[in-house]
Order: structure tokens, then sequence, then C-alpha cells
């Protein structure tokens, strides 16, 4: 994970964005030797210098992941012109950095959302090839025949897109007119669970996002709260997008 250089070097106390912005600009900062340039990004172990005295960098900032339980009703935007409360607003403060959202859930779409200060990470696990799972229970009314579902299990192209089911079960509580399901897709494109079924005419009346790739959504977590993922879920989290863990990214 790479931060603007005058950001980090703000954060050592030798001058505010705006002064440290001027001084790279004048070429007073140098980065390996080599004079660093506006907009310059550092990953946090190079050899920095200022009118040619090392500058002494500050800790990369602890990675951090927070699961959520997003309720129904909530947007996952930062802001929203009609007012409607944020998931955002339900976050805890930071000192430095930003929580960054590892995709999204639709308005009326409830469950497991997860946040981290690892922008990196988030990239990873949000990029359509790493194939992370996300794992739904879905409520559908209508009719679902078998050739329905090998259809949905197959894939039905939609915009260009091949969209699919990579794992799809019926529940023992579907009852009436309202059957249940557990879904699994692997790529997170936009309404793709809701799409799909309405592809064989079935329509969703409620769905819950339970599993994110190894984290799953805890039974005691109260909807429009945040637990911190402990270290070794945490862990698993970098392994599944295919990092080190963020121990020894933070240490690196």
């Amino acid at each position: 994970m790479t931060e603007k250089l005058h950001k980090v070097l703000a954060r050592t106390g030798l001058g505010s964005r705006r002064q440290v912005e001027k001084w790279i600009a004048e070429g007073r900062v140098t980065v390996d030797g080599k004079v660093a340039e506006t907009g310059s990004r550092i990953i946090g172990r190079e050899a920095v210098e200022f009118d040619r005295r090392p500058v002494a960098l500050p800790p990369p900032a602890p990675r951090r992941v927070l699961i959520y339980h997003k309720p129904v009703g909530e947007i996952c935007t930062r802001s929203d012109p009609r007012h409607r409360i944020s998931v955002f607003s339900r976050l805890p403060p930071l000192r430095e950095g930003r929580w960054v959202g590892v995709g999204r859930l639709d308005l009326n779409t409830s469950g497991l959302l997860l946040f981290t200060t690892d922008g990196e990470l988030a990239d990873r696990l949000m990029h359509p090839s790493s194939g992370i799972e996300r794992e739904y229970l879905v409520r559908v009314q209508g009719r679902v025949s078998s050739s329905d579902i090998r259809r949905l299990l197959g894939g039905v192209t939609l915009d260009g897109v091949k969209l699919q089911f990579h794992a799809l079960e019926e529940l023992p509580k579907s009852s009436g007119s309202n059957r249940w399901y557990r879904v699994i897709v692997r790529e997170g494109r936009y309404r793709e669970v809701r799409r799909l079924w309405q592809q064989i005419g079935a329509r969703v009346n409620r769905l819950q996002r339970i599993r994110f790739g190894p984290l799953r959504l805890p039974k005691n977590l109260v909807p429009g709260n945040w637990q911190e993922a402990r270290p070794a879920e945490r862990d698993r989290l970098y392994q599944a997008a295919g990092l080190a863990p963020a121990a020894h990214r933070a240490r690196a």
C-alpha cells in the first residue's frame, strides 16, 4: 500500500502538507537518492531526505478490518442528497486515513459488509479476477423449476457479461409461494443476485449476505453494529486476497 509523499512527511512534523508540497516542487526532497516529484507516492521503506538531511518516517498505520451488519434502508455511499443513513456514519472515527468499503450492498439488502483501512486489500478483494465467494440467503417469490436452477447455475449473459450462481441450494424453511435459497457468487457485480433471479421470472423479496470470502456474519452481531475482525480472521482475508498478513505488512 502506497501513500502520497507529502502526507507522510507532514506526519513527521516537518511542515504542513501544503508547505511540504512546495518543498517537493522546489526539488528539496529526495527519495532513494532521486529528486521527488509532486504527487510522488512511497511505501514507507524508502530513504527520504530533506535538504540532504535524512527524515525518519513514521511507522505505517495499522491495517484494520471491520465486520459490519448492514440493516435494510442504509446506503453504502458517504453522503446522500436525500439524507438517508449511510453505513459510514456507523463506523468508529479514525485519527488518520479513512475506512474503505469492500464492495456494496443495495438499499434493500442486509448483511455482511467489510471495511478496511488498507486500500490495496479492498482493491484485491473486490476485483472480479479474485474469485472471492460471496454467500447470500435469498427469499424469492415465484415458481422455480429444475430447469430454472440449471440455467442459473449454467450462466446467463446480461449486457455482454456472463452471470451465474456457483452454488444454489433450496433451504428447508421454504413455505407457500416463498422459497428460501442459499446462493454463492464469485464476482459481486452490481445487483447480480437480484438480476439473475429476475431472468427466470422470480422476484426477490429478501436478500442477506452472510459470508464474504473466509469471513461470516457473526450470529450475535446486531444490525447497525460492527466489530473488529480478530487477527486470525484478518489474516485469512489477506490470504484470500493473495497478500501477506496485515501484521507482516505493517512491519515491512
